[in-house]
């Protein structure tokens, strides 16, 4: 089997992929045109001009004349459904799917519209595509004390029945001044359940990582490639096994990482750190997660036991109660010829 036929057939689960940024080219079109005062291009060719980032500034405009199209709760539905259509034809099972309810919030949806729309699109990604599908609440950072109350109470007053966990993500310069009122939110959020899975290490050093270990009880860390820089934090890491969401081709087109060759993928694995891989805002990179998988094989010259690691290793960091864990495990070893 080649390593292409096996990546496919690899059953796969997402850990970091952002319902705004999964939306793939058809579905964009379709709410451009659903839209078309939102400024967004309404032809493929001119949209796929719009996906040329020249830094993560850059990266977070585009982004947000996305994001301004989600106006309606149709238009959440539409986002869930277009991701669940993706992963099934990677085989892909299961993905823990960042929503940024404050944006929705911005744009006058009501919490229990969206919520609503959301649980209906989980039911369909189940039953029309085979994907599982639940969510994470995050806060965008930069937004501050507001973003931080208006997603825990749209968490913890209108959640959906696949809420999972709570993030913080954004550009994380500018959440320095917010610092304690994002570890209240996420010490009301755990209160009541809720995974601690915040972005750190993306866009800043280690500083950013410890804190949301030590500041936000992180059980999951978004990126955190920075950690290299400081060897304590990589002995910590590597002790708790602390799983990060390691997404290469997102830190090269938001500039974290000059090229996919210098990407630190390979020495987060020699130290013997936890990595999934995932696609983050995949269209909006040019990439899927099947994708993400071959980048690793082929840039960095892993083999099949390798990457079905790494699709294990995502089983194991999800949120799944243990037999679906075990299940989706089990199809791994099988398709690895365990």
């Amino acid at each position: 089997m080649t390593i292409d036929a096996f990546i496919d057939a690899l059953p796969k689960v997402e850990l970091h992929v952002h319902l705004v940024g999964s939306a793939s080219v058809p579905t964009v079109l379709e709410l451009a045109r659903r839209h078309p005062d939102g400024g967004v291009p309404t032809n493929e060719e001119e949209l796929r001009a719009f996906y040329t980032f020249r830094d993560f500034s850059d990266f977070a405009r585009v982004y947000q004349r996305v994001n301004a199209l989600v106006r309606e709760p149709e238009d959440v539905a539409t986002l869930v459904t277009g991701l669940a259509r993706d992963l099934a034809a990677q085989n892909g099972r299961y993905a823990e799917l960042q929503v940024t309810p404050y944006s929705h919030w911005r744009m006058g949806l009501p919490m229990p519209a969206v919520t609503e729309a959301l649980d209906l699109a989980a039911r369909q990604a189940q039953e029309e595509y085979g994907v599982r599908i639940a969510y994470i609440f995050d806060i965008p950072g930069e937004y501050g004390e507001e973003a931080a109350k208006v997603t825990l109470r749209h968490a913890l007053e209108h959640p959906p029945v696949a809420l999972t966990g709570f993030g913080l993500a954004g550009i994380e310069q500018e959440r320095g001044p917010y610092r304690q009122a994002f570890r209240d939110a996420f010490t009301a959020a755990r209160a009541a359940g809720l995974h601690s899975v915040p972005h750190g290490g993306e866009m800043t050093g280690p500083e950013t990582i410890w804190e949301v270990i030590d500041g936000l009880g992180a059980e999951r860390i978004g990126h955190g490639i920075s950690c290299l820089a400081d060897p304590r934090l990589v002995d910590c890491l590597r002790e708790r096994q602390l799983p990060l969401d390691v997404c290469p081709t997102s830190n090269v087109c938001t500039g974290q990482v000059a090229a996919i060759e210098d990407h630190p993928l390979p020495r987060l694995l020699a130290e013997g750190l936890f990595v999934t891989i995932n696609s983050d805002d995949p269209p909006m990179f040019g990439t899927t997660l099947t994708d993400e998988y071959r980048i690793a094989a082929r840039v960095f010259g892993l083999g099949q036991a390798e990457l079905a690691r790494l699709a294990a290793n995502a089983v194991t960091a999800s949120f799944l109660p243990e037999p679906d864990k075990q299940r989706l495990l089990a199809e791994i070893r099988t398709a690895a010829g365990a």
